[in-house]
């Protein structure tokens, strides 16, 4: 059932979009080669909570850590590990949530560490761009289809390919709502997009095929081809007068 949220509670969730935000932002500026993906994830943990916030992610299913840290074959849902330390040329991709007077913000970008590859790059370029084609196309009376399809239309012509056994989410006073928000989709096909819906727009691209595997850990989704992978994402209202992203400073 797709919940439509008030003006008060669409502010709510603009307060907890922008405690996931600024998390998300002091995760980017960590992102360095001899970074482990541990000492980021203690970095957003420790900034949400002095925030008077919880970590959307930690607990969630089980999942052991505040932030997922995914790095470079890793589509999603990396689990951060003293292990893991960050090299020169890594694409390093940050998905964080916090919840906040009983509302959730989600949202991820993909870094950079250090000088990273023209390939990589660009993969992060399309990604990129790709979400915001997605976000232009979250307007009252169109249908989640027109998003998904702004978002395949702008990735597959550059040759990248949509990941499809992950999508995008409702959000609210639960991390994960309906409606589903597919990366792929047919214009005019789909939920209608009613004001008061707030969604995770998400797209989670591929330097190559679209298919994925999750490792023994149940958590880890690789490419099943070692291809790079980006993944960009932020929270969205649907109102009156367009989509507002409700995850920015």
């Amino acid at each position: 059932m797709v919940v439509l949220k008030t003006t008060r509670e669409i502010a709510a969730m603009r307060d907890a979009g922008r405690i996931s935000q600024q998390a998300l932002r002091l995760a980017g500026e960590a992102v360095e080669p001899g970074v482990s993906t541990f000492e980021i994830d203690s970095i957003v943990r420790r900034y949400i909570e002095e925030q008077g916030a919880v970590p959307s992610f930690l607990g969630y299913g089980g999942f052991p850590a505040s932030a997922c840290i995914s790095v470079n074959n890793v589509v999603i849902h990396g689990i951060p590990s003293k292990q893991t330390i960050l090299k020169q040329g890594d694409i390093v991709s940050i998905d964080v949530g916090a919840r906040y007077n009983g509302y959730h913000g989600d949202n991820a970008w993909t870094f950079p560490c250090g000088d990273i590859s023209h390939e990589a790059q660009a993969l992060l370029d399309t990604t990129r761009e790709a979400l915001y084609e997605g976000i232009k196309r979250a307007v009252a009376g169109n249908r989640i289809g027109d998003i998904g399809s702004a978002v395949q239309r702008y990735a597959e012509p550059r040759s990248y390919s949509v990941v499809r056994d992950f999508v995008g989410h409702g959000v609210g006073a639960k991390l994960h709502e309906d409606p589903s928000v597919p990366n792929y989709g047919t214009p005019g096909r789909g939920v209608r997009l009613l004001p008061g819906m707030t969604i995770a727009i998400e797209p989670m691209i591929n330097a190559g095929s679209n298919k994925v595997k999750v490792l023994s850990d149940k958590w880890t989704t690789v490419t099943a081809d070692g291809s790079l992978s980006a993944h960009f994402e932020h929270t969205v209202a649907i109102t009156p007068d367009g989509p507002v992203i409700m995850t920015l400073p």
